[in-house]
């Protein structure tokens, strides 16, 4: 785990961005005391969002907007390669 801080201060933004990107669903945080963690797994991810705001310039409406659409993209890629194997079960 990486504190917020930490992960804030070697890229250059701000804690906010991550608290705004929280507040919307968008990451995973652990609070521990006065302390807030983002876990490894979720690194790829924050990071995939502030290059989106800070070299995109993508405002958190749009982050959000683009999100929910590579979700329901990835959601939609599940079930064509389901129903491509039950097709192909019966021939």
């Amino acid at each position: 785990m990486i504190t917020v801080r930490e992960f804030c201060m070697s890229h250059n933004i701000e804690t906010s961005f991550v608290d705004e990107l929280y507040e919307a669903g968008l990451l995973e945080v652990t609070r521990e005391e006065n302390t807030i963690f983002i876990s490894h797994d979720q690194l790829p991810e924050l990071e995939k969002l502030v290059r989106w705001r800070y070299e995109m310039d993508i405002n958190l409406e749009g982050i959000e907007v683009i999100h929910h659409l590579l979700q329901q993209m990835k959601e939609m890629q599940y079930e064509i390669r389901e129903l491509k194997n039950k097709i192909g079960m019966y021939e």
